[in-house]
């Protein structure tokens, strides 16, 4: 049984990057850009289902570690002259650092407890971005004029582009996400997750477990998140907010905690179909709230759930 899921997360992933490859042949350039940011959402809607949907924490400050990475790129690039491609690393590497920092004292926590911790720190970034902290921040109109992508003396400017780039890492993504399956590090995520108490028992470590999850998913969540900034050449403190993080943490659950195919159909739902609707601009939100609270009536586990998550085969070979 493990191995016939494994290999239907294999078929769907393939299945859904072949689809996307294609995307571009059959759209016009605003479906591209709703794409691209399918993309780039996607991959930060994973990001979370690590820490979330993987690891258990309830975590809702995860704009905040998205920001972090979009921010990096444009304050290196506009303020520093630092070419784009030498941003990626750090976009990356900030926020994974200034998760364990964050996490580090708080990550004990249980629930709602840790809910509120992370809601707080994300109020906390956006006060400090809006604030135009050390003058590099560019207050709440943030920061623009983020250069293009350069590859060789090649500008990577047109939409087209973009969209490739956000497939590539999406792709990068699922490939982490796969590998985290099948490691010792998504084993214990899912025992935590499931029972802290026995995975403790176990001899798993819980706080080293649940910072990796931290770490991973906040270095995900910048990449996107430097993408993001390039994508749109500029960055402003309304994107990262608690309500994008409400908006992410929202699409691990209706989707299905670590789901893949769960979470694809999350983002879309959150991001893709208000696209679709923004002609009903005043009644889209109502009918996609009444939309959300049907789904966790009729599907509380989520549209797409996962059966067995990470068991090993051998404790559930006689699972019928």
């Amino acid at each position: 049984m493990s191995n016939i899921n494994f290999n239907k997360n294999s078929v769907m992933a393939i299945g859904v990057l072949l689809v996307m490859g294609i995307f571009p042949l059959f759209v016009d350039s605003a479906w591209l850009a709703i794409g691209t940011t399918f993309l780039v959402f996607a991959v930060v809607a994973f990001s979370q289902d690590i820490i979330l949907g993987r690891a258990g924490v309830f975590h809702m400050g995860h704009a905040m570690f998205f920001g972090l990475g979009a921010y990096t790129t444009a304050v290196l690039n506009v303020h520093f002259g630092w070419p784009i491609l030498a941003t990626w690393a750090p976009a990356v590497l900030v926020p994974l650092v200034v998760a364990l920092l964050l996490a580090g004292p708080i990550i004990h926590l249980r629930g709602d407890y840790l809910l509120v911790a992370t809601i707080g720190f994300n109020i906390i970034f956006i006060q400090v971005l809006q604030n135009n902290i050390f003058g590099i921040t560019g207050g709440p109109n943030g920061i623009f004029g983020i250069d293009v992508v350069r590859v060789f003396g090649v500008e990577l400017f047109e939409q087209t582009h973009m969209y490739y780039m956000a497939f590539i890492l999406l792709g990068i993504t699922l490939f982490i996400m796969k590998n985290l399956d099948q490691s010792k590090f998504g084993r214990a995520m899912f025992y935590i997750n499931k029972d802290d108490v026995a995975a403790q028992s176990m001899g798993i470590s819980i706080r080293y477990y649940k910072l990796y999850a931290f770490a991973l998913g906040a270095g995900i969540a910048g990449a996107a998140g430097s993408m993001f900034a390039v994508q749109y050449s500029a960055v402003s403190p309304e994107a990262f907010d608690v309500i994008s993080s409400i908006m992410f943490f929202t699409i691990v659950l209706v989707g299905g905690s670590a789901s893949l195919p769960g979470v694809l159909l999350g983002t879309f739902v959150m991001f893709v179909l208000p696209e679709v609707f923004r002609e009903f601009e005043t009644a889209r939100y109502l009918v996609f709230g009444l939309a959300m609270i049907l789904t966790m009536i009729l599907r509380p586990r989520g549209i797409w759930p996962v059966k067995f998550g990470n068991i090993p085969a051998f404790l559930k070979k006689d699972v019928k």
